[in-house]
């Protein structure tokens, strides 16, 4: 069942025809009250020659509003969509780590001769930067993306995503740099756990930092868009 769209044009349209018919009405009665009958025929055919003036008049600016309507649709609204999937593509390539990003952020240093992260520690770490809203991690060499997954290597090394984490190890963290230093003070979180353990962490905040790792977005193996219902 289609429904009806109104546009600015056909509004205006409307408006102007209703204003030509109040004015036709208010000349149609002052002619009457002056009586049709004592009208001679050239009075009557000016008459006639005024309304349908008036009404080529209207015509004439409806038609003009209608094609300033279709240009401004056609450019600015053309844009307006080109720049909003412009955007939403950048976001969709930060959240999935395909291109490089910088901003605000922290940097974290952790020294950890000893060997005491472990998974649940740096997924914790993960989580908490996440919480407080970074927009996008980088832990040693590894981008951490939403299928980022912590385990550990042959040696029993704690790995990302299959990388064996190396020492020093160095997470970056792209947001709001006050919000996301205290994210890593609290208490009983990731680097209390890790100092209460033995190893010692830096975090410091900076106005400018990079993130260079990059990630390639391989083809879903199992997982397919549902298709939009259609409307009735």
């Amino acid at each position: 069942m289609s429904q009806l769209r109104f546009n600015r044009g056909q509004v205006l349209a409307s408006a102007l025809t209703v204003l030509l018919g109040v004015a036709l009405v208010a000349q149609v009665r002052s002619a009457d009250e002056a009586g049709l009958g004592q009208l001679r025929q050239s009075e009557l055919v000016a008459l006639l020659d005024d309304a349908s003036t008036r009404v080529d008049a209207l015509q004439r600016e409806v038609v003009e509003l209608e094609g300033d309507r279709e240009q401004l649709q056609g450019q600015q609204g053309d844009a307006a969509a080109a720049e909003a999937a412009r955007q939403r593509l950048e976001s969709y390539e930060i959240l999935a780590g395909t291109v490089p990003v910088e901003g605000p952020g922290i940097v974290v240093f952790v020294n950890d001769p000893g060997g005491v992260v472990t998974q649940t520690m740096l997924l914790d770490g993960i989580q908490e930067l996440r919480d407080a809203g970074a927009e996008a991690i980088q832990i040693g060499t590894t981008r951490v993306i939403a299928s980022s997954f912590v385990g550990t290597d042959p040696d029993g090394r704690v790995s990302l995503d299959g990388n064996a984490l190396t020492q020093p190890l160095r997470i970056l963290a792209v947001g709001e740099p006050h919000t996301l230093s205290g994210a890593m003070a609290i208490p009983g979180g990731f680097t209390d756990s890790l100092r209460g353990a033995g190893a010692t962490v830096e975090v410091t905040e900076q106005d400018t930092l990079l993130i260079d790792a990059v990630r390639t977005v391989g083809e879903p193996r199992y997982a397919q868009p549902v298709p939009a219902a259609e409307e009735p």
